[in-house]
């Protein structure tokens, strides 16, 4: 199959149901995780401009991407786009998940040393 395999107007033309079978064969077949959260955006998008019937489109596909596979940087980048699908209790996993502790950690360190700079310099400035 394709790299991509829908055009924009299948993306916005094509039935649900097509798609939706379309979408997990391509899934299935490549495992690229990365281009089918980017088509299922695509999808999102169709359902904000008022195709009410993608509301929760592949529910269980996108459920399955976000918590059993690597978390990738599109992951990352459009995972807020995907909020409904989730309950609340597993938002917290997965904002763990996708930001993981060790981020926090090395912002925290630069944060420390940056203000031990300013604390040497002020201490460095009254010795003299």
């Amino acid at each position: 199959m394709a790299e991509q395999p829908f055009t924009h107007q299948q993306l916005f033309n094509l039935k649900l149901e097509t798609i939706e079978q379309k979408l997990m064969e391509y899934y299935q077949e490549t495992q690229n995780g990365t281009m089918t959260i980017k088509l299922l955006l695509a999808l999102r998008v169709r359902y904000q401009l008022g195709a009410k019937e993608f509301a929760l489109v592949l529910q269980d596909l996108v459920r399955y991407l976000f918590m059993n596979t690597k978390a990738t940087k599109t992951m990352k980048q459009f995972f807020w786009y995907f909020v409904d699908y989730f309950e609340t209790s597993e938002l917290r996993i997965l904002g763990l998940k996708l930001n993981p502790v060790r981020k926090f950690i090395e912002k925290t360190k630069s944060l420390i040393k940056s203000a031990a700079k300013i604390f040497q310099n002020d201490t460095d400035s009254e010795a003299t």
